[in-house]
C-alpha cells in the first residue's frame, strides 16, 4: 500500500550490559513485528565492552526478531577497551564466539545487496574507527558480482559525516576519499550509527560532486541509556522504505517513559537514477557493462 519495494528496520548501538535498556528492547521487538521488514540492520555496538555473556544476550535479543535477514556488523564497543592483551591478540574473540555473522559481509535478499564492512579499529583508532582499501575492494566486488537489480546498501559502524554539534566524535579518517570511492560503487545508501542520535545526510555534505550524492543514515540508539544530543535519554531506531525514486526515512522515538516507538514526519530522499535508465549520466556509463 505505500509502494515500498522493499523495507528495512535499522537500529544500532544495542549496548548490551550496563547503558541496556530491556524496557527498549521490548519496545523494538513489538516495532519490529508491527512493521514486518524485508531486512533488518544493526550496526554496531551490540555490546558495552565486548564480554561473552553481553554478546550472547545481545544475540538472544536479536533471535528474538522477525525471522528475516538481518546484518550485524561490529562497532568501537565489540572490541575490548580496557582488557589490553585480548585487544591486541585476539580483539574479535567474544564476537566470534558468539556471533554468526562474518566481521564484512554480503548479504542479497529479493531487492537489494547489502555489505557490512567491519570499521572498529582495536589497534589504531579505538573509538574512531577505519577503513581499509582491501574492505572497500571486498565492498566492490560483491556489488560487482550480483546482478544491478535493486538496491545497494553499505553498512559501517562509524559516521562518515557529523552534522551537529552534542559529541559523536569525529567521523571516520579519509571520510571525503571513503565516499568518493563509495559512490563509484553506485551504493544507494549508507547505513550507520555510533553518534547515539539520528541523521539523515548526503555525500554531498562532505564531497563536491554533479549528483545530489548518496544518503548517509545514521540511527541512534536503539536500546541504551546513552542517547546524545537532542535525543538525551531518547531511543531511537530508522525504517526505510525504499521506493523507485525516492528512499522514505521515518525515525521512530521511545520517549523516556514510554512503551512503545512512535514514528516521526518521514524525510524522503533521492534516490540515484538507474544505471540503465534514460536519466543516467555520462559518468555512469561504465556501469552498463555489468548489466
Amino acid at each position: 500500500s505505500t509502494g515500498s519495494m522493499l523495507r528495512i528496520l535499522h537500529g544500532s548501538d544495542l549496548q548490551m550490559g550496563r547503558p541496556f535498556r530491556p524496557r527498549a528492547a521490548k519496545a523494538l521487538r513489538q516495532l519490529a513485528f508491527e512493521l514486518d521488514p524485508n531486512l533488518i540492520v544493526i550496526s554496531g555496538d551490540l555490546t558495552q565492552r565486548a564480554k561473552v555473556h553481553e554478546f550472547q544476550a545481545a544475540w538472544k535479543l536479536l533471535e528474538e526478531l522477525p525471522q528475516v535477514p538481518i546484518v550485524v556488523t561490529p562497532g568501537n564497543h565489540d572490541v575490548p577497551l580496557y582488557r589490553f592483551w585480548e585487544r591486541l591478540l585476539v580483539p574479535y574473540r567474544s564476537w566470534n564466539r558468539t556471533i554468526p555473522h562474518e566481521l564484512d559481509s554480503v548479504t542479497v535478499v529479493p531487492g537489494a545487496t547489502v555489505v557490512a564492512l567491519n570499521s572498529a579499529s582495536p589497534w589504531r583508532a579505538i573509538v574512531g574507527g577505519r577503513l581499509t582499501q582491501a574492505q572497500l575492494r571486498f565492498a566492490r566486488q560483491s556489488f560487482d558480482n550480483e546482478s544491478t537489480d535493486g538496491i545497494r546498501v553499505l553498512v559501517t559502524h562509524h559516521h562518515f559525516v557529523c552534522k551537529s554539534a552534542g559529541g559523536g566524535g569525529r567521523p571516520i579518517p579519509d571520510a571525503q576519499l571513503i565516499l568518493k570511492q563509495i559512490e563509484e560503487m553506485d551504493v544507494d545508501v549508507v547505513l550507520s550509527g555510533h553518534l547515539h542520535r539520528t541523521q539523515v545526510a548526503m555525500s554531498r555534505d562532505v564531497l563536491p560532486g554533479e549528483s545530489s550524492g548518496i544518503p548517509l543514515i545514521t540511527a541512534g540508539t536503539a536500546t541504551s541509556r546513552r542517547g546524545r544530543g537532542e535525543e538525551r535519554d531518547i531511543n531511537t531506531v530508522n525504517v526505510l522504505d525504499v521506493m523507485e525514486h525516492q528512499i522514505r526515512v521515518t525515525p521512530h522515538l521511545l520517549e523516556n517513559n514510554e512503551q512503545a516507538f512512535e514514528a516521526l514526519d518521514a524525510i524522503s530522499v533521492m534516490r540515484r537514477p538507474m544505471p540503465n535508465s534514460s536519466l543516467s549520466l555520462p559518468g555512469h556509463m561504465v556501469s552498463e557493462e555489468r548489466a
